[in-house]
């Protein structure tokens, strides 16, 4: 029986252009939507923009615009980037909508009514020359940590911390310049708490993957906090009800985006909203990078069981983009836009090349341009298109374009393809899409040696039939691999299909033959990539002005890799399990914790580890870490630390200290 599926994306902010940090995700996304549809699932996809905030209402006051007129251009390009990379959207709406209005207001009232919102007296910055306060990116000064200037109230670009706008060193109004004076307003609160036991169940059914399960129960452990959901104006978005000047935080209405899409298509279609967001017969699923799993992994469903609506089966979480092995950057050229990206390259090039990396964890992918070339030249072009190219026109010149009925050899291959069939489609399932394209690319490497062993240019000079035979098997092989890949490269399997003669492929398809069947005239399918267009494109990204003032630009990821070391180099490096016996804050430092570390045989270590965003002292209190034994003393503001805690991540909240089982033992080296 088929599924009935609904499926929805992060929504991309509508204050700048898309780049190739963001398709990741729409063309994770798209692939596994193309896969459902490919086996016959009914599978609907809704976007919108985000459209609400303060980053869109600077934007728009910069460009001399109203923010209605910002994000309505704004739409048209992302659809028209979206569009050139095949991201097969069922309704692209915005968040600035009457449907997502009313589900706001729906929302919010329902957590009133049970009783999950309070009012909280709160300190905020006020620049009384506007007489306006100051959300977090109308304010500039100095960054808390680093001393960077001109930094936002919220983050700082150069450490990538997050922070108070109460917090800057010498705060500014970003309007007039003058300094901001510090006032109390009252805001509203949604009582996260109280659903922390409904939310831990939720995520231990199930509701995200095993790999973010760690953190999420870190955020239960520190207790979950009340969510402030409301903004003072001037602001950009939906008035609270009841309220003159008070806004709901753009994180309030931005995933009811998805419901607000949702709604807008049945809308237009005939479709009954109730049925496909909430009855049980429809499967909804979110996919969204991991920056937003607090978001949509608390918050988002606290906001609906207060609501009573349905929560999605599952959140697909990924990780971001890394390009050349560091983050992207402007001045190298590797912050590429979409629209840049396709002046210069065809699209499946970047649809495949994710593929082969994206995996169902939420580890960051790289797009190295060296490897990029290599692996779309060597398996798209030499391997999949080449075994058609070779075979197709050899068949529709030589032998009149008429497949003949296949050997007990030939059928021996495609069987072998056909066999596949199981595990490719639970690696699409499961959103490991990498391990499909290597099933895949050794498939392809069977079938190129089996023609190459057959030498079918000989054989239709010396026995046309027999060339006839092997040119059959040969194509049945290549429409077997273009349904696995048609999720994919859907341009691609649009030529097979038309090349085949035989409609549209569906995954059913894989098990039937083409025997006594005519062909129509090969098209060429893709070019290989020429090297020198991808310079042109890193060169062109190079020229393109900085973002506006006031860009929020979400694919700021993590630092850059270091110079490489030997093997040699790092065998120097001693992992030790340790026991944390003390942990405690650090008077009058910003991120640090002080540790003492037991390593057994009565050594212990003084460590200060910069992780007090992510954790505090009474959640690492008694755990099994890994240390690095060996590291040098260093002598530091706040005392000597004397080792290293091993953790990951972003930075800020987003801190993981890599743990080891209860049953370790102190001191035991770690491989």
């Amino acid at each position: 029986m088929a599924r009935k599926i609904v499926v929805t994306s992060a929504l991309p902010y509508a204050n700048g252009p898309i780049h190739i940090g963001h398709l990741v995700e729409y063309l994770q996304t798209d692939m596994w939507v193309r896969f459902q549809r490919l086996c016959g699932n009914e599978c609907l996809y809704f976007c919108a923009d985000d459209t609400h905030g303060t980053p869109v209402m600077i934007r728009a006051r910069d460009e001399g615009v109203t923010p209605e007129k910002l994000i309505e251009r704004v739409h048209a390009e992302h659809l028209r980037d979206f569009d050139g990379f095949e991201v097969l959207f069922d309704n692209y709406y915005t968040t600035h909508s009457e449907e997502n209005r009313i589900f706001s207001e729906q929302l919010y009232n329902s957590a009133v009514k049970n009783d999950s919102i309070v009012q909280k007296e709160i300190e905020q910055a006020y620049c009384d020359k506007c007489d306006m306060w100051l959300p977090d990116r109308y304010i500039l000064g100095a960054c808390p940590r680093c001393k960077a200037e001109d930094q936002y109230g919220d983050s700082c670009d150069s450490c990538g911390g997050t922070h108070q706008p109460t917090e800057l060193i010498n705060p500014a109004c970003r309007e007039c310049g003058s300094v901001p004076i510090r006032r109390k307003s009252t805001h509203y609160f949604f009582k996260l708490e109280d659903y922390g036991d409904r939310l831990k169940e939720l995520v231990e059914d199930g509701y995200v993957q095993v790999s973010v399960l760690n953190k999420l129960d870190e955020w239960f452990k520190t207790g979950l906090k009340d969510w402030d959901i409301s903004r003072d104006g001037p602001y950009f978005g939906f008035k609270i009800p009841g309220e003159d000047n008070k806004f709901f935080y753009v994180w309030l209405d931005a995933p009811i985006g998805y419901m607000a899409s949702c709604k807008n298509y049945c809308d237009k279609n005939g479709r009954d909203f109730e049925e496909l967001w909430n009855s049980k017969d429809w499967e909804l699923y979110h996919f969204i990078g991991k920056d937003i799993m607090y978001f949509h992994a608390l918050f988002w469903p606290a906001m609906l069981i207060s609501g009573h609506m349905k929560v999605a089966n599952k959140l697909f979480v990924h990780g971001f983009l890394t390009v050349n092995g560091q983050k992207m950057s402007k001045s190298k050229g590797t912050f590429i836009k979409a629209e840049t990206y396709l002046n210069h390259l065809d699209p499946e090039y970047l649809r495949y090349y994710y593929a082969c990396k994206l995996s169902s964890g939420i580890d960051d992918i790289d797009l190295s341009m060296e490897d990029f070339t290599a692996r779309v030249n060597s398996d798209l072009v030499g391997k999949l298109a080449n075994l058609a190219s070779r075979s197709g026109p050899m068949l529709t010149k030589k032998l009149g374009g008429r497949l003949g009925t296949l050997d007990d050899e030939g059928r021996a291959l495609v069987e072998k393809l056909q066999d596949a069939k199981t595990e490719i489609a639970v690696d699409f399932e499961g959103l490991n899409y990498s391990a499909a394209m290597r099933k895949v690319a050794s498939l392809a490497d069977d079938c190129n040696r089996y023609f190459d062993q057959n030498e079918p240019w000989k054989l239709i000079k010396e026995d046309p039939e027999k060339a006839r035979v092997v040119l059959t098997a040969t194509i049945n092989a290549v429409k077997v691999l273009t349904i696995y890949l048609k999720p994919v490269v859907p341009g691609f399997a649009r030529k097979i299909e038309a090349f085949l003669n035989a409609g549209e492929l569906t995954y059913s398809d894989v098990n039937s033959f083409l025997e006594d069947h005519e062909i129509n005239k090969f098209q060429r399918l893709v070019e290989r990539i020429d090297k020198k267009k991808v310079e042109a494109m890193i060169e062109e990204s190079k020229q393109e002005q900085a973002p506006a003032a006031g860009e929020e630009v979400k694919a700021e990821l993590d630092e850059p890799i270091e110079p490489e070391c030997t093997i040699e180099d790092f065998m120097k490096v001693d992992l030790r399990v340790a026991k944390v016996v003390v942990a405690e804050a650090v008077e009058g430092a910003n991120k640090l914790l002080h540790l003492e570390l037991d390593l057994g045989c009565g050594i212990r270590k003084n460590v200060f580890a910069g992780i007090s965003k992510a954790y505090k002292p009474e959640d690492l209190l008694g755990r099994n870490v890994v240390c690095v034994a060996n590291l040098k003393p260093r002598k530091m503001k706040f005392g000597v630390s004397e080792g290293m805690v091993c953790a990951a991540g972003p930075g800020g909240v987003d801190v993981f200290v890599l743990g080891v089982d209860d049953g370790a033992v102190p001191g035991q080296r770690v491989h």
